[in-house]
């Protein structure tokens, strides 16, 4: 989830009219969050003929997953980038930060 590096606080949102309290620094994501897997719930349940949110919400996760897993594959393909090299540069983008921001200490 976004940090806003807040404090927590809670959210009362519905999925599938089912009400859950979450914790979280930012209420409005939390409520997109919850609202996007909402509407992927009922369009799938709109799609199939199960009344079981179990089911509902495991197809509702594949979906999901399966978007994600086509933007991925789009961003490498535009970039170039796959996963793991994203966050082998990540690690050394953060190492070289915490280097700088270390000698900066030192200095003052």
């Amino acid at each position: 989830m976004a940090n806003n590096n807040g404090p927590s606080e809670f959210v009362t949102v519905d999925i599938y009219d089912q009400t859950y309290r979450l914790r979280g620094q930012d209420q409005a994501y939390i409520q997109k969050l919850a609202d996007m897997v909402d509407t992927k719930m009922r369009a799938v349940a709109a799609q199939g003929k199960t009344v079981d949110s179990l089911r509902v919400a495991v197809l509702a996760a594949l979906n999901i997953a399966d978007e994600l897993s086509a933007l991925e594959e789009r961003y490498r393909q535009v970039t170039g980038h796959t996963r793991d090299n994203i966050r082998s540069r990540a690690s050394k983008l953060s190492g070289l930060l915490d280097s700088v921001l270390s000698e900066d200490r030192k200095i003052s």
